[in-house]
This record gives C-alpha cells, structure tokens and sequence, in this order.
C-alpha cells in the first residue's frame, strides 16, 4: 500500500519513522515550508522534511492546499493519507484524491479534547490519564469515526513537553496497527460517542501562572505549558520565565512572593507552594532561580 503521510513537528516524526520502516510505501511527505529558527532565524526544514529529504522521499511544502500542490498529492497516487500534527486544514478535494481517505493520529480519546493542544490542556485540567485516537480526518475539526483510541497514564511530574513526547511514540505503533487493519480490509472505524471538548491553542498570556489557586493547580499549569509557550510570572514589568519546578514542600510562604526557606526557594500560590529550580529573566540566558534571587538581595520578592 501506497501512502502519503502529512506532518510537521518533532511528534510527527515517530510515526513517519514507523511507516518508512514498515513494508508499506511512503511515496510522498506534506509539510510546513522552511520556517525561520534561532536566535539568527536561519530558515529550516521541519523535523518531518529533514526525515523525509534523508531518506530520498519527495516532500511537498505547502501552508495551504492550493491547485499546484493539489495536483502533486494526487501525482504521489497514494492509497491512504496518514496526518500527524500537519499544522493545517486539508479541503475536502484533497480528503477525495487519497483512495482510501486519510487518517489523523490525535493525542486525546476523541472525542474530549478536539483542537490544537490536547496534551496541553489534559495536563493543565489535572487528568491522570492522556489518550490517544486515530480517526478518519473530515472536514469538521477531529470528528470522525475512530478506528482504534487508547489511554496512557500522564506522569505526576510531567510537563506536557515530556508527555507529547511519550505520546508520540506511543501513537506510531497505534498509528501502524490501524494502517495495517486498513490494508487487510477488516478496519471498523466507530463513530465518536459523548460531550466534546475544546483544546484551544495556548497563548503566550496562558503561561502567566495564577497564583490565585491552590499549588497543585498552579503546578498543573506549569506542567501543561512547558515548555511552550512558557510559565512566567512578573517581578514589577518584567517576566520571570519559569524554567524549571517542582511542588513545593508544608514550609510557611508568602502568597504571591518567592521567598527563600532552608536554601531552597519558593513561589507562594494561595495555598501551598512551588520550589523553584531555575528561571529565566526577561533578556538573560537561564539560570539557577537561587542565584537569580541571591542578586536581587531581598529577603522576599512579591510577584503577580
């Protein structure tokens, strides 16, 4: 069987990987174009073109379906259209061209977290367990029929960089055992059952820690935007990003304040607290968060 796989992001890159080294074909990758990266914004491959270009796999640039790019998914004559993390729509002309349609790798069991952060927010909610769906891609955002939907327990440290990883991996095997199902005729997608759920894609004020809560939420939050689009909180105008944490210990803190207790250093949320290991201040490389807090030279540091 002929496949085209569409992808972009590191996650992607498990499930290409799986695919190449299957005994199905992969005749054609569609990805995001170049995109500037660094400090010198040099433009780049994404993860999923520098899989592809190594392997000798043409690869199709396109930030939309338009009529030139059309012509080449439909030249690739693929039999079936793998999506992981592609970054945008596929029209329903496109959906038509692939024989056997297309199938999205989704990292929630569908249908709760339909959008562009599952992971993201399944951590930020508190869930103890992560899922991952792969469905037959319609024209409705993450709503069709699923063929095969797992669950996986989400770490009590993990950040949901660290979780998308894990998911990542995990969801090429998935992702295999369905194409398989599909190429020997006996797949039986399920229509989704159940309330539907939406995970937005975070915003850069998403990472700004309200420490109006209890610790365990805040540190949830912490967890769900690491490492993008960052947790900070601010010190005056100036964002403190948050680099590095953990929950904190029964010591007596200051709300809203990091305060400095047995040498270690804690961010004081309405209940309970978060130890800081190491921060970022605005325009500097990262650090310890002692040493950023030994230099300011104050007993106690109230932040928002």
């Amino acid at each position: 069987m002929k496949i085209i796989f569409a992808g972009t992001p590191e996650a992607a890159v498990p499930t290409l990987e799986a695919l190449i080294s299957s005994d199905f074909e992969v005749v054609a990758v569609l990805t995001r174009p170049d995109a500037p990266q660094g400090r010198k914004r040099i433009l780049t491959p994404s993860p999923v073109a520098q899989v592809a270009i190594a392997q000798g796999i043409p690869v199709i640039y396109a930030n939309r379906i338009e009529d030139e790019v059309q012509k080449a998914i439909e030249d690739s004559a693929a039999d079936l259209g793998v999506v992981v993390a592609y970054g945008a729509l596929l029209p329903q002309q496109t959906l038509d061209s692939v024989k056997l349609g297309w199938i999205n790798l989704h990292f929630s069991t569908l249908p709760h977290w339909r959008g562009a952060a599952p992971v993201q927010w399944q951590v930020i909610s508190g869930a103890s367990q992560a899922g991952s769906s792969v469905f037959q891609l319609v024209q409705k955002l993450d709503a069709g029929d699923v063929y095969d939907s797992r669950e996986w327990p989400i770490l009590p440290d993990e950040t949901a960089g660290e979780l998308l990883t894990r998911l990542s991996v995990l969801g090429a095997q998935q992702v295999l055992d369905v194409v398989r199902s599909i190429d020997a005729r006996f797949a039986e997608p399920k229509p989704q059952i159940g309330e539907s759920t939406y995970a937005r894609k975070l915003s850069l004020e998403d990472g700004h820690l309200n420490l109006s809560r209890d610790s365990e939420s805040v540190y949830n939050q912490f967890r769900g935007v690491t490492p993008e689009p960052g947790a900070f909180v601010l010190f005056g105008d100036e964002r403190i990003k948050i680099i590095e944490a953990r929950l904190g210990t029964d010591e007596e803190v200051v709300p809203s304040a990091i305060t400095s207790v047995s040498k270690k250093l804690y961010l004081g949320c309405v209940t309970g607290s978060l130890e800081l290991i190491s921060v970022q201040p605005a325009g500097k490389q990262g650090m310890s968060a002692m040493d950023w807090f030994r230099g300011l030279r104050q007993e106690v540091v109230h932040v928002s």
